[in-house]
């Protein structure tokens, strides 16, 4: 058997960066209480991992309220503005390890919105990165995900509004969304926010998908970037399969095939992968 791995698979620029910041505090700092705010990313095998060198979760708001020490370290999707200040405000110190495209984002929505804008993010409206950038956008701002909403969208006459998109959207849909806005007339700047990283991972999940018989697409059934790795694959290779570890693979689903392609989603550390990739090849 033929076993094709995309080079794009795996941990992006902006996970890594913030899944080695927690490893280097907690190394650094024995016996200090160390939280993140969320699951540093989206795979339960790094939690875990996490939680065994002290690295506590914090899920909510309301457990932020409850600290009165330790240190906090914002994830790569990133957070309200108002979490920042929470932190400051009660004296808790906290090391911000948002993605640098995702910071990037926010200081676009912050200034376009203090410059009048009515800011539409087109994202995944539940998704922690596009809470955090909402937190960011001031009063007036949209979240559009669905060709249903760009089509019911309406803004005041005369008004600039500013388009970004959360980091991990499917790049087609986005352009598909933007176009449905255009057509309005409104006066709109278009910012694609789509980071590469993301784009190449689609593109290139994609070309492979089009070449094998069966496609294994890779990561935590919480993470948005793999579940849009899924469908893109699914949508060319008809037997795509999604799995978080090596244990969810069902052997007998590649018995007939000649060739299979491998690809992950960004918060899918590079062991799982190797395992898979190593399984497949051996007894296949």
């Amino acid at each position: 058997m033929e076993v094709i791995r995309a080079k794009s698979a795996g941990f992006c620029f902006g996970v890594k960066r913030a899944v080695d910041t927690v490893y280097e505090e907690a190394e650094k700092r024995p016996g200090t209480a160390i939280y993140t705010y969320g699951p540093i990313i989206h795979n339960e095998e790094v939690v875990k991992d996490l939680r065994e060198k002290g690295v506590r979760v914090i899920q909510s708001e309301e457990e932020l309220e409850e600290l009165t020490e330790g240190l906090v370290i914002i994830r790569s999707h990133g957070v309200p503005e108002r979490l920042c200040r929470k932190l400051e405000e009660k004296g808790i110190e906290y090391v911000d390890a948002t993605c640098p495209f995702v910071k990037r984002i926010h200081k676009i929505v912050q200034a376009e919105s203090a410059a009048g804008s009515r800011i539409v993010i087109i994202g995944n409206p539940s998704h922690p990165e596009v809470e955090g950038i909402r937190g960011w956008a001031g009063k007036d701002v949209d979240v559009i995900q669905t060709a249903e909403e760009a089509e019911a969208f309406q803004a005041e006459p005369g008004r600039k509004i500013c388009i970004v998109a959360q980091t991990t959207f499917n790049y087609n849909k986005f352009k598909d969304l933007v176009e449905i806005i255009l057509e309005k007339g409104y006066y709109i700047s278009v910012l694609n926010t789509i980071c590469n990283a993301t784009r190449e991972r689609q593109s290139e999940a994609a070309r492979i998908a089009e070449r094998v018989d069966a496609m294994i697409v890779i990561g935590d059934k919480n993470s948005s970037n793999t579940q849009k790795l899924f469908e893109i694959c699914r949508n060319v290779c008809n037997n795509t399969y999604y799995i978080q570890t090596l244990g969810d693979l069902d052997t007998n689903q590649l018995r007939s095939v000649e060739t299979v392609g491998i690809t992950a989603g960004a918060s899918t550390p590079n062991n799982i992968i190797e395992e898979v990739q190593n399984n497949v090849r051996i007894n296949f």
